[in-house]
Order: structure tokens, then C-alpha cells, then sequence
């Protein structure tokens, strides 16, 4: 019999996070007899090269398409095309608006992730005045959104709050996240807290909080649990993560396209793939595990 034919596009290529997630699904499909088709943005934001993807995709014969949606609005047509040419398609880690554009979702709850490190950051600040620095994703993208309100909910504030001294966009990137801390640093020299969208955003806001002499005072709060990031909690440099799980993402995907092309039946609704706070120096009344949990799972393997 012909081999399965599964599609999967991602934000970008470069992003550890995604290239964590082809791996999952290379493996994947191997395991299952599938072949990968695979796509990705330029950069992240770019939906016209993943609407072009998907329309490869549609004619190569794929059954079905994983996709991390860059704009969660401009892909619903080309996600409707797809759907209606008789493809599964799947949202990997980024929900599309509305989120029944695509027949599911595998995802981390975004929102919980940034939950998570705002509660272990009230704890860890233990009562003292906070100085707090959100470096976010860029304005209009969900995930960014949803971890930025899930760390103000965790942490006991509203946005505007007057313990937040700056924010800035780092779409996710080291070099501008060392860039945005060091903006944020002459703005407010004695931040003392800093929410960081992603690991690369962290380890930029590290280089920047060294470079100053005040990365010893100052807690950094992050979302990926990627290899990297943990050994960056296990040396100090962040004081927690929350892990997420890009390989099970994918695994999933590729998994629920094979059984679809096989027997017709189609995944539907939100799959939570899991998250877990991960620190060396556990907050009571905040669940945790270690970077030894952190270092065998991460990125989900």
C-alpha cells in the first residue's frame, strides 16, 4: 500500500521548540510507516509561506496537516480549503480563531504555563516590593498573550499594575530579548522580577541582566522546559520554567493522521499535552518537580 502522506508546518525553523516538534514527528511518522511532508514560516508571524505550504501539501496527497498557526486569523481559509479537499487538520501548540477552524487541537494550556510561574514568583519574592519586567511575544498572538495573563493571574495582578515597570516584545528571540532587557534596565534599573515569554527571551535577558553586574539579584520566570532552558535553571540563571512538550505534540498529530488516513476517524476538540513547573528551589504551595524530572523530559521525549 502507498505510505500515509502527513504534513506538518511549523512557526519557524530555527526556534528550539519547533525543531524539537519535526523531530517528534519524523520519529513518529517513521514509527508508523508515514511519510513527512514538512513546511515552516520564516519567521514568526509569516503566514503567507505557511498558506503556501499547506496548499503543497493538499496537492502532494496529503491526508493530513499539523500545523503551529503564525496568524491565528489570516490561516482559517487556507485551513478550510485543506478541510475541504478531504485533509485532517491538526493545531499543534497554537489554537487557530476561531479555535473550530481546524478539526483539533493538541496543546499545552498556555495559560496554565504562565499561571504557574506567576505563583512561584509571588512566592519567591516572599512579600518584598516587585520590579517587574514582562518580556513578551509581539502584540496579537495568542500564545504570548495567554502566558503573559496567566503569569499576572499567578502572580495576584492586573495588568497595569504599578509593580509592572516595563514591557517589551521579543518575538521569542535571544538577541532581542537581550536587547528588550537592556531597554528595559535604563528605563527601571532596579528590576528585581522578569516574566520572559520563552527560554530564548530568558537567556538574552540574562546576557543583559550579566552585562549590568545585576543578574545575582534579579529572579527570571520562563515557559518551555527545553534542554537548554533547564540547564539554565539548574545553574541559576532562571528560577523556574514551565516545562511543555513539543514532542508528544507531534507524536500525537502524526499519530491521529495515520489512524485517520487508515480508518476515517477523525481527532476532534483539545487535547491538554501536560506542563510542569520545573526549579531547583521548590515555593510550598506551589507543585513542582526538579531539573532531574526536567533534564528526562525535556521537550518531551
Amino acid at each position: 500500500a502507498d505510505k500515509v502522506v502527513v504534513g506538518l508546518i511549523t512557526k519557524t525553523e530555527v526556534n528550539p521548540f519547533f525543531v524539537k516538534m519535526k523531530e517528534g514527528a519524523q520519529k513518529a511518522a517513521k514509527k508508523n510507516g508515514a511519510t513527512l511532508m514538512t513546511g515552516a514560516g520564516k519567521f514568526d508571524g509569516d503566514n503567507a509561506t505557511q498558506v503556501t505550504a499547506i496548499e503543497n501539501m493538499i496537492s502532494g496527497g496529503a491526508k493530513a496537516i499539523l500545523i503551529t498557526p503564525s496568524d491565528t486569523k489570516a490561516i482559517v481559509p487556507a485551513v478550510k480549503k485543506a478541510r475541504s479537499a478531504g485533509v485532517l487538520v491538526i493545531a499543534l501548540d497554537t489554537p487557530t480563531e476561531p479555535q473550530d477552524a481546524t478539526d483539533a487541537l493538541f496543546a499545552t494550556d498556555n495559560f496554565k504555563a504562565g499561571v504557574l510561574i506567576g505563583e512561584y514568583a509571588k512566592a519567591a519574592m516572599a512579600g518584598k516590593p516587585a520590579k517587574i519586567a514582562t518580556l513578551d511575544l509581539a502584540p496579537g498572538i495568542t500564545v504570548g498573550q495567554l502566558r503573559h495573563d496567566g503569569f499576572l493571574k499567578g502572580y495576584g495582578i492586573k495588568e497595569g499594575d504599578s509593580q509592572i515597570v516595563c514591557s517589551q516584545d521579543t518575538r521569542g528571540d535571544q538577541a532581542k530579548g537581550q536587547t528588550a532587557m537592556e531597554n528595559c534596565l535604563q528605563k527601571a534599573p532596579d528590576v528585581n522580577l522578569v516574566y520572559t515569554i520563552n527560554e530564548p527571551a530568558a537567556a538574552g535577558a540574562y546576557q543583559a541582566l550579566k552585562g549590568a553586574g545585576k543578574e545575582k539579584g534579579v529572579l527570571i520566570v520562563s515557559v518551555d522546559g527545553g534542554c537548554v532552558g533547564v540547564k539554565n535553571v539548574k545553574a541559576g540563571h532562571l528560577a523556574a520554567t514551565s516545562q511543555q512538550y513539543p514532542l508528544k505534540m507531534a507524536a500525537m498529530g502524526v499519530e491521529a493522521g495515520v489512524e485517520y488516513a487508515k480508518t476515517g476517524k477523525k481527532a476532534s476538540g483539545y487535547t491538554d499535552t501536560g506542563v510542569t513547573l520545573i526549579t531547583d528551589k521548590p515555593m510550598s504551595g506551589v507543585e513542582s518537580k526538579d531539573t532531574k524530572f526536567g533534564t528526562e523530559n525535556c521537550w518531551g521525549k
